[in-house]
């Protein structure tokens, strides 16, 4: 711990409370930056019969574009397509939003090649991930929006 005269400065384990309140003063700032003030978040969900997890996805949408989070299928179901059918469903949830375009990143052991294979592009990297690894920057035009 630091302090500065009546400042004081710790580091910790996550804060869900500055989590929060670093969330509400970023959305204030980029809505008075930008004029947009709509950002929502919305989630995709498969579970079994039992209510266990298959898989599933956190995004989040603002001024047009829809981010995405997190994406994970378990791996006893990978090659039955939920992948696909779970980004299906988010880029169609996307556009109902109005959003035009997505954007995800990937780590190269993660699945940069599923993306490129549902039409993302790759738009940057960034080096030095642990294993020799990169994070792969993509983006996707959604096709069935206006500016498409």
């Amino acid at each position: 711990m630091t302090t500065n005269s009546s400042l004081t400065l710790v580091v910790g384990d996550r804060d869900p409370e500055l989590n929060r309140q670093l969330d509400e003063a970023l959305t204030a700032f980029n809505a008075a930056a930008t004029g947009v003030s709509d950002q929502t978040s919305f989630s995709v969900k498969v579970t079994d019969e039992n209510g266990e997890l298959v898989g599933g996805l956190a995004a989040w949408t603002w001024g047009g574009l829809c981010g995405i989070d997190m994406l994970w299928v378990r791996e006893e179901s990978r090659k039955d397509g939920w992948g696909s059918k779970i980004l299906q469903a988010a880029e169609a949830e996307a556009l109902r939003r109005g959003c035009d375009r997505v954007a995800v990143s990937s780590f190269t052991f993660q699945a940069p090649g599923f993306y490129q294979r549902h039409g993302y592009v790759e738009t940057g990297r960034m080096l030095g991930i642990p294993g020799g690894h990169d994070d792969v920057q993509m983006f996707k035009a959604l096709t069935g929006s206006p500016n498409a």
